[in-house]
């Protein structure tokens, strides 16, 4: 049926249906000739858009590898003991690293501790369930700190406070796919990665040396649960006098260190997205690395890029973060919204937050309790808010009576590296355990000074920085409640000259 016949049904319409007909097709047209211009909602950038981006390929890979770092560090940060472990020290699996004197700059590490001996170990999941005999804590010793999956989250407290409450124990790491029964008199701590590792400060007792210290760490025996009925002999190796380099690269290497934790473990579903953005990046599980040039170029400035940006981020630290409000301290241990170390929520993971705290710190407890077993302030910036310069002495007065039940510690790092600064002195931490070498203030406190030269008359109460950027950290043992209510407020640092 045409139009017409549809409009003239009869003689007598005819002439009407063919004039309705005719403005219906001028309606078809008219309606034609209002949409000539029109665009579609959407679709398509603004009118008179370019593009910024000259090559896609070298975008696309720089942005995640970018993010990729960011998303990588806490694994990268513990990957990195491993390898220098192996590489640097010749250590193998169930080895123990344990210091017989406190460290010295040679241990290249984030923010470490030179006031108690280190204890360190790694191990291997793939190879089967492994034992670790911790010590009982008493008058010779005890030990503090924590067991770590290959994401360096904690999988055990160890210590007073830990699993063992001090009474040590035999602890049994499982792997993730492990269906076995767990024999009688065994702490049980399954792991969700494949590769561990623990660190442990060995604490004197009263009265006690850091000799002492060393011995009681030597207490401790790591062998495969296969190997129980008759454990080899337990492998100690003591880098007091050795470089141990510790620290994650940034650059090129930081991929091939990526690489070889995500060939290793276990892949997580929120991780899965990243997994497929590497891949581009010729990282894929259980495949060789193949960085294409153009990967190869975007990684390594990548890697570059994401230190100075995480370096920015405490340039610019969010002022309602500050320990105190009216001090410009920092604690060490950032945590999450659930005052733990995972930045995982049900809707989320916070990647920026996350890596910026695992680019400062590493073995963070499980959780963080109102009452924690120790505390550590890092100096963001001087009493003026102005932040601390390379090449400038500043100074702090420490009050006679620390809110501290056993030490407390300041420790001066390099800002660039958050690791000790090698000096002519070696001398990286003034702690309580040193009032009788520095010269008092009138109300029995002490002023410490740090910068390129000591002030005259000062040696023995300054740290130097031989010329870089100071980050200092006072790390408080035992913290009282005044120190965790906040009732008590540290000194700022003041420039001096």
């Amino acid at each position: 049926m045409n139009r017409r016949e549809f409009f003239a049904p009869t003689a007598a319409g005819a002439v009407v249906s063919a004039v309705a007909a005719s403005q219906f097709d001028l309606g078809l047209i008219t309606a034609a000739s209002a949409q000539v211009g029109m665009e579609p909602l959407g679709g398509q950038p603004p009118a008179g858009s370019t593009c910024s981006i000259k090559d896609f390929d070298y975008q696309i890979k720089h942005q995640r590898a970018f993010e990729a770092v960011l998303w990588n560090m806490p694994a990268i940060a513990i990957y990195s003991f491993r390898r220098a472990a192996f590489t640097d020290l010749g250590m193998k699996d169930n080895d123990i690293i344990a210091y017989s004197a406190t460290a010295t700059p040679k241990l290249e590490a984030i923010t470490a501790n030179s006031t108690t001996p280190y204890i360190s170990a790694f191990t291997d999941l793939r190879k089967g369930p492994v034992v670790l005999e911790v010590p009982v804590a008493g008058p010779d010793g005890s030990l503090y700190g924590q067991v770590v999956d290959a994401w360096q989250f904690t999988i055990a407290d160890v210590g007073p406070t830990g699993l063992d409450k001090g009474q040590g124990g035999k602890l049994l790491f499982t792997p993730p796919d492990f269906k076995g029964t767990v024999p009688d008199g065994y702490i049980h701590v399954p792991s969700p990665n494949y590769r561990i590792a623990f660190a442990f400060r060995s604490v004197p007792a009263p009265g006690k040396s850091t000799a002492d210290a060393y011995q009681y760490s030597k207490r401790l025996r790591m062998y495969y649960l296969s190997e129980a009925a008759n454990p080899a002999q337990q492998k100690f190796v003591d880098p007091a006098n050795m470089r141990y380099p510790t620290l994650p690269f940034y650059d090129e290497r930081h991929f091939e260190d990526m690489h070889a934790i995500m060939s290793v473990e276990p892949v997580r579903e929120h991780d899965k997205i990243m997994m497929g953005m590497i891949k581009s990046l010729g990282i894929e599980k259980g495949k060789p690395m193949t960085p294409d040039d153009t990967a190869k170029r975007a990684m390594r400035q990548a890697a570059i890029d994401a230190w100075f940006y995480l370096q920015s981020w405490y340039d610019n630290f969010p002022a309602s973060k500050l320990y105190w409000p009216d001090r410009h301290y920092a604690s060490l241990l950032q945590t999450d919204d659930n005052r733990t170390f995972t930045f995982t929520y049900d809707d989320r993971i916070d990647l920026i937050e996350r890596a910026a705290e695992y680019f400062w710190c590493t073995y963070m407890p499980k959780e963080l309790t109102d009452n924690p077993g120790t505390q550590y302030f890092m100096a963001i910036a001087d009493k003026n808010g102005t932040l601390l310069e390379a090449g400038k002495t500043y100074k702090i007065d420490v009050p006679k009576d620390m809110p501290v039940k056993q030490f407390w510690a300041l420790t001066v790092y390099d800002r660039a590296t958050c690791s000790f600064i090698y000096s002519n002195s070696n001398r990286t931490t003034l702690s309580s355990y040193d009032l009788d070498k520095m010269k008092k203030s009138a109300d029995g406190g002490v002023t410490i000074y740090t910068g390129p030269k000591a002030p005259d008359g000062l040696e023995s109460n300054w740290i130097p920085t031989s010329g870089k950027r100071p980050l200092p950290a006072m790390r408080c043992y035992g913290p009282t409640e005044a120190l965790n209510n906040k009732t008590f407020k540290l000194p700022d640092f003041e420039l001096v000259g």
